[in-house]
């Protein structure tokens, strides 16, 4: 798996955390390079001081899984898998959660699970991987530097890559690329040539993705709108969503809200 040429052509995001709430810090961390083909990122959301009222998080689906981690309770661990709409997440007034960004189809490849039995969900990670949260809980427990947590994981999840073999079928490596490198716009009939049939690429991407090849590219396509709106919010809106190959603005804005929870107009005048 070619996990780097993932990384050049894709960047998944989630909303930042707004100006106002001074008191809440979201940072990230690149892995090791020797893990740079399966990991995005290690993340960190925390509050700096305890608020006044609970917070919540929202996260869009991004075309990945992430494991995450409370700090505070290190038993507390999850798998949040591929995502088709956005979640709230409420927090407490005082949290700090760790994460780990898995690029997409990484995730199955290393741990040899169906990322289809995740679409959708957040799972106790000891049910998903004993292994690794029995591994990790002693190891996390009372640890809240970002960087010693970063090596903690880098470590682990090293000698889990030198313990295994992985292989991934170059037919459907080949087709997510495309997906990623074309933002999304991509025509299974007629762009992508993998020499198997539209049901079993379709299964394919179920196991390695967590859904269809068309929910991925609306989920990548999606990225790359909010990702150009996030780095200029004065980027004409009109010309936005038609270079990010919505045809029509209702159709954009339906996909919109159900990926965001909220209508362009309202995310733009925040």
């Amino acid at each position: 798996m070619s996990g780097v040429e993932f990384r050049k052509v894709y960047r998944p995001v989630q909303p930042a955390v707004s100006s106002v709430d001074a008191m809440i810090k979201y940072s990230e961390l690149l892995p090791h390079p020797g893990l740079s083909n399966y990991i995005y990122c290690y993340w960190r959301l925390n509050s700096t001081t305890e608020l006044s009222i609970p917070f919540s998080y929202r996260v869009i689906p991004d075309g990945c899984i992430d494991i995450f981690i409370n700090l505070k309770n290190v038993s507390e661990a999850r798998v949040m898998g591929f995502s088709t709409t956005n979640i709230l997440f409420d927090l407490d007034k005082s949290f700090d959660y760790a994460g780990i960004r898995f690029l997409p189809a990484a995730f199955p490849l290393m741990f040899k699970v169906d990322a289809s039995a995740l679409k959708d969900r957040d799972e106790d990670l000891f049910g998903v991987l004993p292994g690794l949260a029995k591994y990790l809980k002693p190891k996390l427990e009372g640890v809240f530097d970002f960087n010693m947590l970063k090596t903690i994981l880098d470590d682990n999840f090293l000698k889990l890559l030198q313990n295994q073999k992985i292989t991934q079928d170059k037919r459907v490596h080949d087709a997510i690329h495309l997906v990623l490198q074309s933002h999304g716009n991509v025509s299974f009939k007629s762009d992508i040539d993998t020499g198997i049939s539209q049901r079993q690429l379709r299964r394919l991407f179920e196991y390695y993705i967590g859904d269809t090849p068309k929910m991925f590219s609306k989920v990548v396509r999606f990225q790359y709108f909010f990702q150009l709106l996030s780095s200029d919010k004065k980027y004409s809106f009109n010309k936005i969503f038609l270079d990010c190959g919505y045809y029509d603005q209702p159709h954009f804005n339906k996909d919109f809200k159900a990926f965001f929870g909220l209508t362009p107009g309202e995310v733009i005048s925040r």
